[in-house]
């Protein structure tokens, strides 16, 4: 019976500390997901400058510029929206691997909502 116990509580075990490394993955998503939204935020910036120095500068005249400046913008725009999803895609799986350890070890299931 002590043996059967014993079980019980290595499992109970071994099921916490999943659900701790799931949500340790899930911050880090969490992160990527910052790290995307500041990689989006800074050819808005750049635009927004640019905007509101052109009084100051002929376009056709600094085209030569202006072309890799928004090759890289676009590049930074494609950068940020695939860390955005990947990271939204990578936390939704983690919530079902939780969810489904929840279902499976009733334990953990009242701790967690």
């Amino acid at each position: 019976m002590c043996e059967l116990a014993n079980d019980k509580t290595i499992n109970t075990s071994i099921a916490i500390n999943e659900v701790q490394l799931l949500l340790a993955e899930k911050r880090t998503s969490l992160a990527v997901m910052r790290t995307g939204i500041a990689v989006l935020a800074l050819p808005l910036s750049v635009m927004s400058v640019l905007i509101a120095t052109s009084k100051y500068y002929d376009p056709l005249h600094v085209v030569h510029f202006l072309v890799p400046l928004g090759i890289l913008n676009l590049a930074l725009i494609i950068l940020g929206a695939y860390l955005v999803v990947r990271s939204t895609i990578r936390m939704r799986h983690y919530d079902r691997l939780i969810h489904q350890i929840k279902l499976t070890h009733s334990v953990i299931g009242k701790f967690m909502d």
